[in-house]
């Protein structure tokens, strides 16, 4: 490696080596860029001393003591002079040194000062053999080079210090930098060809050609080889030492030298090359030492060039421009298993690294490595972006959420550090399953090596165990977590992924957790290729708190455990590792150094175990002490003079100096001391740095020439009181101090109280080393005293106080300093700094190039602590600004910024944008998946059409499927043609994604309507479907698919009970706009008229007449479903009929019936749901053989005007058969009885179902607002009569329908209430009051519409109305009236016998037995105590008992069959045969006689309202009149036998008292001829008033057999004339059969009895397996339809008896339902792929997963039909009986 790191000399140079410095190589780059003659000059010059061409001109002595070691100039041309000084540095063996020219730098001859003479005489104090050997004799001429022994001095070597010189500042600054801070290299071929390229690489300096120092403390001189050491290290090793002392430089040079040597030796071997990684925890440091790496390897690979390929590298470095190290493009994979040989050596930050370590974990079987790792893989997304909790996160989300009991008065950040050090990521917790230290293990931790805290562990692990919380709750991981995710995949079994590396560098390990060296540990595969550098002194980052003995005990352990790392590392260290420590800095004077060495000395002295003991750092050369200035708080125009210097000076400070403050906070406080003036001027003019905030590569960086450290102890959070307690090792006593006043706090009291002094002191010491040559510490508070007094005390600081004047720190600075200090600030990432540098330079593009960079780390600052649109628009401005630049900037240069900004649009989440901005960069990849990620195909393909050959392969081929699945699932027809090369090409991509809507287009555009509309089908677009197959309407295949279709869709969205309204809207009214271009003529009739049917109901003004005529159709053709469809349009709404006559109520109650009947019918159905009629019309689908779904607008769901049949009916779901046949009786049964009601509510009031009295009667109604029909007398015929008994009946039977579906309706006391409502309509129709409007006896039950069924009903309604009878209603006896008669008059008569109110309360007065009707007391009873009764039924009453005493006279005068012979009797009398009984008791006719008087004369006079009433009306004089001359006095005393005179007088004189006796109150007109009639004109006046009538009401009984003789009046008079033969024919022949009949009374058999009994049982069996299978959960249902099946088939096919059919019957059923639900879920989830419109513009990202699952569905559906036909139990494949082939497919199911 030694010969390997060796440079040869420059082409045409001599034996003597060159070396030059840093100034002096800055100044040949400047001529070589700016003056070339002067370059060459130059170059001549150094070419004649290497050659040993020595004289006047180039050896004159600048020293002008000519004492001690010679400094020569070298003549060059006019004022340019060549410094330079004969030195001896070793050989590349290291065994002799040989003499150099060591060139200090180039310089005008008036910058030729003092400083040569200090360098010499400082030269001279490293001894006499030194002097000897680097003090040549003059020679001039050619001179040979010589060679010594080489000299090693040790530490102990005492030499004479020579007087010291007195130097001004600007000198000692000089010396201080050719001392302390010039490098010097090598002038090589590459170092040349460097310079002519103007390349600013960088060459590898010489380690050992370290300058002695002259200190104050140690009057010695010293030389340290140990870097040389270091490099040349076989073994692993530890390298220890303060800020400055070369740690990373060391590295840096091993790296150089064991790639050169492999490079020189191996690399045309088969020897791998060696993988060396560089691992550091700040991106920054890696970048930057990776940079050198670049620039040396870049300096070796120039010695072989020509002057072309210089040319060539000159041009090419011309374009670099000012861009960030971070942004320069990465080529590494993600994954640390892709890394190969090329990508080495690397430089990464930890975290980096251990992100592609984590990548390799989501391949493991480790299930919380894959969970945790994907925390740390490289993404976008903003929940990665944002999940890490670094300090910054933990103070601004974390700390503010803690219980303030917890927080207050401790440090966040030393807290924060405890809980990551220590508590998860120390030793001590990789031993415990959750990989945090318990509370007990924590709290048990020994005081003395873990200080922080000691005292209060309770308190933090408190506050840990809230963070850790509030961190699960939020997913957030930190720094811990992150290790421990990786660390437990390793550990528990997970082999590492790919080669591990034979070198690994560690630097600033201190800044790394304990547990990240053992992942670093396990990550290299030689026990001797470890580098492990840092400073524990300078551990200010959070977490860390281990020493260097920690992490060597520890690796040690590692080393030397068996049972954990046999498996991961491959063989174990040969030579424990070596220890090495620096302690020369290289950075720092003496001045600045011995004050912050102080400060580790006090570490040391009171923590001994918390940093690491290094012997003391010493510095080369000595300088000035640092100034601590104090007493300046009030004064603001001092500061003003102190910071911003004098009032005409703009200079402010210079481009090497910065105010160094603890944190933001101090910043601004110190803003605020400053006048307006002055903070405006002094902010633009100074450079700030935060301590608090410093990165481990700010500690290494030494820009800052001088530091002002800003209230370092005002702004502590330690106290005074505890600051005290450096006082402690003050021996001495301090002038103008008393130190008694000030006494030290004693330590050992108590040790944990003082923890935060070792962390301020850390802190202390990082400050005190940023500077360079000076330092200024500002600070007043009482806090700085106990340091001022120790530093003092030891001579180590110059106090400075107001009195003693004021100093300007401010400094001058050239524009190319300004510039240079830019630049270098802004490769360090200082962009505030470098953008206050590129101002003073007057760098206006510079300037907004920094101010962009600084609006990055901004918006990354942002990250976890703001909310996240905040974060969006920080990077968005970011970007903004770096679009500005790339805008701005010439050639190539602008892609580095186009890049930038596209990565900041990428943390804005703005994917076009930054789609646009990759774009501009060229980076044509990123642009296009960018696009692709913003939903902009376009873009995408525009680019895989110009840039494809850019593009990876398998890139390309993801971004063509995807825009091949965007563009094709958006059915776009003018896509990109660059998307398919050919149609079969086009159309095995649609299939093989099952893109069958992008097929369908293909079809259309080719022709083929039938395949495309089908494929609609498929896909569930049926309105596409229809439009495709109408396309070719000359095609009746076609044509009526597409009716068929169109029908299934009208019955899907136009289902029952979807509203008229809704059918011009949606899809509806696309249906019917479709039905209407069908061409009908093509079509079988009952689709024609089905599709009529759908029009006529969406038609603007629906047609009832229409569909009405539809409705008789569909009704003729047994398609009941379809014409209810109809008649539930027609019906709802219910159509006003406000004004309808008699006619149209019977149509219209007929045709509600039908309605009502149809909804009973489905609402009483065993299994509604199995018949496909109803499905269809209510709009369910059957999905299996015990599935179904319900369309969204179906009637079974919640409609208006119906409450819901069930909270489980839901459009999300589907439903078993039990649950949709519930949910269909009940909506139905609710419908029924809302349409009812509504109907019952429409004709409670209407007039057609009454008729006015008064009108008939007079001929007009004085009621204006009269409520009845008016019907004419001559319109009241029999039809009329008939009408009106047929719309009650009607009615009542609609009713009937609701009652029969609602069983308990009949018990509410409402519904008895309108039952017995609508029987006393029903009995007024039957049994009007008036004789015109006919009777029973004019009955037609011909015309009643379904007569039986009617009698049925009123039957029913009849007994229970009596069951229902309640004595104590006012009502009561008007009902019983009523009742009586209709069930004597319809056979129901023997209800009334166990009545209720008849069996327990029955009033003897009112029934004679058999309880029949009303007898003669019964009725003396109501008339004589004026009870409340109808007035017509009362009339009612009387006219029965009246006709059955007439006839019973006539029967007991002459018995025999002609005893009714020649009687003239209205019709109605005769009707019953009950009457034509001769033994019935005739002695109460005189009482019957006497209540008819009185109620004659009651009626007469106006009392009789009082109890009497009537229906509809009040009762008047009319009405009173019309049912006086209804009494039939006249017809009873016509017809009564002749030896009755006493009876016929009584009966003349009741009527004859009708009359008035005053003349000018005449008796009404109806009834006024009755009275002045006699008993010969009786029948005259009768027959004279009855034919007035259009009904005819009387009868004349003519017997054919008998002798006596016959009126002939008959033919006279208009009476309808009767012959009989038998009595009993009488009834049979005036009367309806249905009323003339009864029912005989039969006793059933005990066989037919147990005949039923069985029948009943069965029944009741079936009921309950029908109840059973209705509760079946869907598996059992389909089970058991498939198992009906398979046992079908195996009778059917005569399956023999063995294995197979036992297969057959068993397992098959089973595996074909899992089967058919595997194909089910299939096809379901391929409908949720689906790829529609509204996903590709909201969620258009999830395009390739769709794409592939289609892929996988459309494959996996095809395997699962195939296999379901072919295990089918009527499959062909069954017959073979093969059992071999039944398994393999069962398995294969």
């Amino acid at each position: 490696m030694r010969v390997a790191l060796y440079f040869h000399k420059a082409d045409g140079f001599g034996e003597w080596r060159i070396l030059v410095g840093t100034s002096g190589a800055k100044k040949l780059r400047e001529f070589r860029k700016r003056d070339t003659k002067k370059f060459k000059i130059v170059y001549k010059k150094i070419k004649e001393l290497s050659n040993g061409q020595f004289s006047g001109d180039n050896q004159n002595r600048l020293d002008g003591t000519h004492s001690g070691v010679p400094i020569f100039e070298a003549y060059m041309e006019r004022d340019l002079r060549l410094v330079y000084q004969i030195d001896c540095v070793p050989d590349h063996d290291g065994t002799i040194e040989r003499q150099v020219v060591r060139i200090y730098g180039i310089y005008a001859h008036t910058q030729l000062n003092g400083v040569w003479d200090a360098m010499s005489h400082h030269l001279s104090g490293k001894g006499e053999e030194y002097t000897k050997r680097y003090r040549p004799n003059l020679y001039i001429g050619k001179m040979k080079m010589a060679k010594f022994t080489h000299l090693q001095l040790q530490v102990q070597d005492v030499v004479i210090k020579p007087p010291p010189l007195v130097l001004g500042d600007q000198e000692m600054d000089q010396l201080n930098s050719l001392l302390v801070f010039d490098k010097y290299v090598t002038f090589s071929q590459a170092l040349l060809n460097g310079l002519i390229a103007k390349n600013d690489v960088q060459h590898v300096f010489e380690l050992t050609l370290v300058h002695s120092f002259w200190s104050l403390d140690l009057p010695q001189y010293l030389r340290s080889p140990q870097q040389r050491e270091v490099v040349e290290c076989t073994t692993s090793c530890y390298v220890l030492g303060r800020s400055g002392t070369g740690k990373t430089a060391t590295m840096l040079i091993k790296m150089l030298g064991i790639r050169q040597a492999w490079q020189l030796h191996f690399e045309d071997s088969d020897m791998p090359r060696p993988r060396q990684i560089f691992v550091t925890t700040s991106h920054m440091l890696a970048n930057n030492v990776e940079q050198y790496f670049r620039k040396f390897m870049d300096s070796l690979s120039l010695a072989g060039c020509t002057l072309d390929e210089l040319a060539k590298l000159q041009s090419r470095h011309a374009g670099l421009g000012l861009v960030d190290s971070d942004n320069v493009s990465d080529t590494l994979p993600k994954r640390y298993s892709e890394l190969e040989d090329h990508h080495f050596p690397l430089f990464l930050p930890f975290e980096r690294l251990a992100r592609m370590v984590a990548a390799d974990m989501l391949d493991a079987d480790h299930p919380g490595a894959k969970r945790m790792t994907k925390l740390f893989m490289y993404s976008d997304g903003q929940e990665v972006l944002g999940s890490f909790v670094s300090y910054e996160v933990f103070v601004n989300s974390y700390w503010p959420h803690f219980p303030p009991y917890l927080t207050k008065g401790r440090d966040p950040w030393l807290v924060f550090g405890e809980i990551v050090g220590t508590i998860e990521g120390s030793e001590k917790s990789l031993g415990f399953h959750d990989r945090t230290l318990d509370k007990d293990t924590y709290c048990n931790l020994p005081s003395r090596s873990n200080p922080t805290f000691s005292d209060q562990r309770h308190i933090i692990y408190a506050i840990y165990e809230a963070y850790s919380k509030l961190k699960r709750q939020r997913r957030h991981h930190d720094a811990a977590d992150r290790t421990h995710a990786i660390l437990n995949a390793l550990l528990g079994g997970t082999s590492f992924q790919g080669r591990q590396v034979d070198f690994l560098y560690v630097d600033e390990a201190q800044d790394c957790l304990l547990i990240d060296a053992l992942l670093l540990r396990l990550l290299c595969s030689n026990p001797e290729g470890l580098f492990w550098a840092g400073d524990t002194a300078q551990t200010i980052s959070p977490g860390s708190s281990f020493r260097f003995d920690e992490l060597s005990a520890f690796l040690h352990r590692i080393e030397m455990d068996q049972a954990s790392s046999s498996h991961i590392v491959r063989e174990r260290a040969v030579a424990h590792p070596a220890s090495f420590q620096l302690t020369i800095n290289h950075r720092s004077h003496g001045g600045i150094l011995n004050c912050a060495r102080s400060v580790i000395q006090l570490i040391s002295h009171f923590w001994p175990h918390s940093i690491d003991s290094l012997q003391p750092e010493y510095g080369t050369v000595d300088g000035v002490k640092p100034v601590f200035f104090t007493g300046w708080n009030k004064d603001i125009v001092r500061y003003e003079q102190f910071l911003v210097a004098a009032s005409s000076s703009h200079n402010g400070f210079g481009a090497r100096q910065c105010i160094l403050v603890r944190d933001e906070n101090a910043k601004k406080e110190l803003q605020q001391r400053l006048g307006p003036f002055t903070r405006a001027k002094a902010w633009s003019l100074m450079m700030w740095v935060c301590i608090r905030y410093l990165l481990p590569e700010q500690h290494t960086d030494p820009r800052y020439l001088q530091v002002l450290l800003y209230d370092f102890f005002e702004d502590s959070n330690v106290d005074l009181s505890r600051w005290r307690l450096v006082l402690a090792t003050i021996d001495d006593a301090v002038e103008g101090h008393n130190l008694r006043r000030q006494q030290a706090p004693c330590f050992e009291r108590d040790t944990g109280r003082y923890a935060g002094v070792c962390s301020e002191l850390k802190f202390l010491y990082v400050g005190i080393t940023r500077a360079r040559k000076r330092l200024w510490i500002v600070d007043n508070s009482d806090k700085a005293e106990p340091m001022k007094l120790f530093w003092t005390s030891r001579s180590q600081i110059q106090n400075h106080a107001p009195d003693s004047g004021v100093p300007q720190l401010a400094v001058s600075s050239t524009l190319e300093e300004w510039a240079e200090s830019g630049h270098s600030l802004f490769q360090h990432k200082r962009y505030i700094q470098a953008m206050h540098c590129f101002e003073r330079a007057h760098m206006p593009y510079a300037l907004r190039i920094a101010g962009a960079y600084h609006l990055r780390e901004l918006a990354r600052a942002t990250i976890g602590v703001a909310l996240l649109n905040e974060q969006q628009r920080a990077f968005a401005k970011a970007a903004n600004a770096f679009v500005t630049c790339g805008g701005e900037a010439p050639g190539r240069e602008k892609l580095q910024y186009y890049r930038t900004a596209a990565e900041c649009y990428v943390r804005a989440a703005d994917d076009r944008k930054a789609a646009d901005a990759h774009l501009n960069a060229e980076e044509y990849e990123l642009a296009a998946k960018r696009y692709r990620r913003a939903g902009k195909f376009d873009k995408v393909a525009d680019i895989l059409k110009s840039h494809s050959e850019e593009l990876s392969r398998d890139c390309a081929d993801e971004l063509l499927t995807v825009c091949r699945l965007y563009y094709c699932s958006q059915g776009v027809e003018k896509r990109p043609s660059s998307l398919f090369s050919s149609f079969e090409e086009e159309l095995d991509f649609l299939e093989t994604y099952g893109l069958n809507v992008a097929l369908v287009v293909l079809y259309e555009s080719h022709g083929k309507y039938v395949e495309a509309a089908e494929l609609h089908l498929s896909e569930d677009e049926p309105l596409d479907a229809i439009k495709a197959f109408l396309k070719d309407k000359t095609n009746q295949h076609a044509v009526g698919r597409a009716a068929d279709v169109l029908l299934e869709c009208l019955w899907k969205h136009c289902s029952f009970g979807v509203a008229r309204e809704e059918l011009h809207n949606g899809i509806p009214k696309t249906l019917i706009s479709l039905s209407h271009q069908l061409p009908l003529d093509l079509l079988l009739p009952q689709a024609r008229e089905r599709i009529r049917m759908f029009q006529t109901a969406a038609a603007e003004n629906l047609d009832r007449r229409t569909l009405e005529v539809l409705a008789e159709f569909f009704k003729e053709q047994n398609e009941s479903a379809t014409a209810l469809w109809c008649l539930n349009h027609i019906f709802s709404p219910l159509p006003q009929i406000p004004s309808a006559n008699l006619k149209e109520v019977t149509l219209f109650l007929r045709k509600f019936y039908i309605y009502s009947q149809l909804l009973y019918t489905i609402a009483s159905h065993r299994d509604p749901v199995g018949m496909y009629g109803i499905r269809k019309l209510f709009g369910i689908t059957q999905l299996s053989v015990d599935e179904y779904a319900v369309q969204p607008n179906s009637f079974i769901l919640p409609t208006p005007g119906v409450e819901s049949p069930s909270d489980d009916v839901h459009t999300n779901r589907s439903y078993t058969h039990g649950e949709i046949t519930c949910a269909l009786k009940e909506c139905v049964r609710r419908h029924l009885r809302f349409q009812v009601s509504a109907e019952t509510r429409l004709f409670h009031n209407a007039k057609v179902f009454s008729q006015c009295l008064l009108y008939a009667v007079n001929g007009f109604c004085n009621y204006a607002k009269c409520k009845q029909r008016h019907v004419p007398l001559s319109s009241l015929d029999s039809t009329q009569y008939n009408a009106q008994v047929d719309i009650y009946l009607q009615q009542m039977r609609i009713l009937q329908l609701v009652y029969s579906a609602f069983p308990e309706m009949r018990e509410w006391k409402s519904v008895k209430g309108e039952i017995a409502d609508w029987i006393a309509h029903l009995y007024e129709a039957f049994f009007p009051p008036f004789l015109a409007q006919g009777s029973l006896a004019n009955l037609n039950w011909a015309s009643i519409q379904e007569a039986r069924d009617s009698i049925r009903v009123m039957r029913n309604w009849i007994r229970g109305a009596i069951y229902s009878l309640d004595p104590t209603s006012t009502a009561f006896l008007t009902d019983i009236l009523r009742l009586i008669k209709l069930s004597s008059a319809f056979g129901e008569g023997d209800a009334l016998q166990n009545a209720n109110c008849v069996l327990h309360c029955r009033p003897r007065v009112l029934f004679r037995p058999p309880g029949r009707y009303v007898g003669v007391l019964g009725l003396h009873h109501i008339i004589r105590n004026d009870l409340q009764v109808n007035l017509s039924v009362l009339c009612d009453c009387i006219e029965e008992l009246l006709s059955a005493y007439v006839i019973t006279l006539r029967l007991k005068n002459n018995p025999g069959v002609d005893s009714l012979h020649d009687v003239v009797l209205p019709r109605s009398w005769f009707i019953r045969s009950y009457k034509l009984d001769s033994h019935k008791d005739v002695m109460l006719l005189d009482y019957l006689l006497d209540d008819i008087e009185y109620f004659l004369e009651k009626l007469r006079s106006d009392d009789a309202e009082e109890s009497l009433s009537l229906m509809h009306t009040n009762v008047t004089p009319v009405h009173r009149s019309v049912l006086i001359a209804r009494i039939m006095l006249c017809l009873a005393s016509y017809n009564c036998p002749p030896y009755w005179v006493e009876l016929k007088a009584k009966v003349s004189s009741i009527i004859a008292g009708l009359r008035t006796s005053d003349t000018t109150h005449l008796a009404p007109s109806i009834y006024r001829k009755y009275t002045e009639a006699t008993c010969e004109d009786y029948l005259r006046v009768v027959v004279a008033y009855d034919e007035k009538h259009v009904i005819p009401n009387l009868v004349h009984l003519v017997c054919e057999e008998t002798r006596l003789s016959t009126s002939n009046f008959a033919a006279e008079w208009r009476i309808e004339r009767l012959s009989y033969s038998r009595l009993d024919e009488i009834p049979a022949r005036l009367a309806s059969p249905l009323i003339a009949a009864r029912l005989p009374n039969v006793a059933a058999t005990d066989e037919e009895e147990s005949a039923a009994r069985l029948i009943q049982r069965v029944f009741r069996q079936h009921c309950r397996k029908q109840k059973r299978q209705l509760r079946r959960s869907t598996l059992e249902a389909e089970r058991s339809a498939i198992f009906a099946a398979c046992l079908k088939h195996a009778q059917a096919s005569a399956f023999p008896r063995g294995f197979y059919r036992l297969l057959y019957l068993g397992p098959l059923p089973h595996l074909l339902l899992a089967l058919k639900k595997g194909i089910s879920i299939a096809t379901l989830v391929k409908a949720t792929t689906k790829i529609p419109g509204p996903l590709l513009r909201e969620s258009h990202e999830r395009l390739e997963e769709l794409g592939r699952q289609r892929s996988q569905i459309s494959s996996t559906l095809k395997q699962g039909q195939e296999l379901l036909k072919t295990l089918s139990p009527d499959s062909q494949f069954h017959k073979n009986r093969n059992i071999g082939a039944l398994k393999a497919r069962g398995t294969a199911s």
